[in-house]
């Protein structure tokens, strides 16, 4: 009993822990001067981006123009029927606000972050750039930092502050309990938990 006990409390301890650095880094914006700002993707309709994506795009639009970087990246493959990739379609909606084309490349592979993130960090490489600042939801953060660390790339983060996610403190108390239980499951299986529907990154 007492190592059963045991082993319920350090669970424990490893799931306040982490979900208190989800909301911890949730909470940091490290934007600094960088190679590349990194647009993680998110649903898009026939070329135009969802709500939480469009938000993304006008923040990492934020950053170029305050000279952060630039360079902008745009991720994220399409689902099966979609006529244009998330990468493509943010850059398009980059372009549309007036974001000058040779500024945005677009990496239109992967279904997750992990997947999304591995071809970007290659390009990055490829290209000479070393710093990326990632832009997504605030509690997506910590996540995907981890992952484009582990990739080789200098990774900061600057989320979003408006959007659909960081609305109500209900939807805010659900994205971070998802995301522990995400950065978990990649800390164990190095693999990644997003499936469609599971509604992150």
């Amino acid at each position: 009993m007492r190592v059963v006990a045991g082993l319920l409390l350090v669970a424990a301890l490893v799931l306040a822990g982490t979900a208190f650095r989800v909301w911890q880094v949730a909470r940091l914006d490290d934007r600094r001067p960088v190679d590349v700002v990194i647009v993680l993707g998110a649903a898009q309709y026939d070329g135009s981006p969802s709500p939480i994506f469009a938000a993304r795009l006008r923040h990492a639009q934020q950053l170029y123009n305050q000279g952060i970087a630039t360079h902008i990246m745009t991720v994220g493959g399409r689902k099966a029927g979609d006529g244009f990739t998330e990468a493509d379609a943010g850059r398009r909606y980059l372009l549309q606000r007036g974001v000058p084309a040779d500024v945005v490349t677009s990496i239109g592979a992967g279904s997750s972050t992990l997947e999304s993130l591995r071809p970007a960090a290659a390009d990055a490489t490829r290209k000479g750039w070393r710093t990326s600042l990632l832009v997504s939801d605030p509690w997506h953060s910590l996540r995907a930092r981890t992952m484009a660390r582990d990739f080789g790339l200098e990774a900061w983060t600057s989320p979003t502050r408006s959007g659909p996610v960081v609305q109500t403190r209900e939807t805010q108390v659900r994205y971070i309990v998802r995301e522990t239980g995400a950065l978990l499951y990649y800390w164990l299986t190095n693999s990644s938990l997003e499936n469609e529907g599971y509604g992150l990154g």
